[in-house]
């Protein structure tokens, strides 16, 4: 394989699924798209449930129609790929895979409940990964902090307020036809965060997820956080930030300096406890970054 190929950029490191969904959707978009098909996939009554063309509710997901909904759907995608680094590429594919089932239905029964008997092919739905996209919201909203606010001409916004403005244009870039399968993707965010069957505790058997792994390596494989580093980070999330990180930590990595003040009250400001933040920074060996990702991560668990 081509070496540039692998080195996809390491903005989407150890974000397999997100990786996999940036190429997938990309490429299928840019391709369908330079053939004029993207709005031949599309979903309508007609075409669906009177044509029986169910081959529609497997390729409508993967191909955005234009131009502006590739790039604003694309970005929404890479920047929701800290929910597969909180909770993980398995379970974080069981979450693509039921918002965007459960999208898929909702949409369905919408084009049946608005369908007008006078008009022959009806109202046909915008293609692309909405489901998943606007299923994200939900965890978004309820789960992520404002880390910043600020005032424009006397309106005054958060750094969460880019990401909102990103889904508004989506949502609303076809009207009626990008509207209701945005409304069925967060509806879809809602169930899943009810935990509906006990979705959150279901994830693929490692069998299926390794051999995907193997399958599919090649293609989005990146460097990923060294194991040592994982393992670690892993278990003191698992510990639960209610009790002290394990002393290990502490046996094999160098001493620490103390956490800057300013990280310190950056995650604060955040809205986490100052002694999680500090013990996050510890585990983190002071990268904020880091030390935010595990205490949104002790979130989900």
């Amino acid at each position: 394989m081509p070496p540039e190929l692998t080195k996809f950029p390491r903005i989407l490191d150890n974000a397999p699924v997100t990786k996999g969904i940036v190429l997938a959707c990309g490429l299928a978009s840019v391709l369908v798209g330079t053939q004029g098909g993207a709005r031949a996939i599309s979903l309508s009554y007609q075409k669906v449930v009177q044509n029986l063309q169910i081959w529609r509710l497997l390729s409508s997901p993967c191909v955005f129609s234009s131009t502006p909904e590739l790039l604003f759907g694309l970005y929404l995608v890479y920047f929701f790929r800290v929910f597969e680094r909180q909770i993980g590429s398995n379970k974080y594919l069981l979450f693509v895979l039921f918002s965007t089932t459960i999208t898929t239905i909702l949409e369905v029964v919408a084009l049946a409940a608005i369908r007008d008997p006078t008009v022959l092919t009806g109202i046909s739905l915008s293609p692309g990964p909405y489901g998943f996209i606007f299923a994200s919201f939900v965890p978004f909203f309820f789960d992520i902090p404002v880390s910043t606010r600020f005032k424009v001409l006397g309106a005054r916004f958060s750094d969460k307020s880019f990401v909102y403005l990103a889904g508004l244009q989506l949502l609303l870039s076809s009207w009626k036809r990008s509207l209701i399968p945005g409304v069925c993707g967060l509806l879809a965010g809602f169930l899943y965060k009810s935990n509906i069957l006990g979705i959150k505790k279901l994830k693929f058997p490692e069998t299926l997820a390794s051999a995907a792994g193997r399958i599919f390596a090649p293609v989005i494989s990146g460097v990923s956080t060294p194991p040592s580093t994982a393992r670690g980070a892993r278990d003191s999330v698992q510990n639960g930030f209610g009790r002290p990180f394990e002393h290990r930590f502490a046996a094999t990595a160098p001493p620490l300096t103390p956490p800057p003040e300013e990280n310190v009250a950056t995650l604060v400001a955040m809205g986490f406890d100052r002694s999680d933040a500090l013990q996050a920074l510890a585990v983190a060996r002071n990268d904020i970054t880091t030390a935010t990702n595990l205490l949104l991560e002790s979130q989900f668990r």
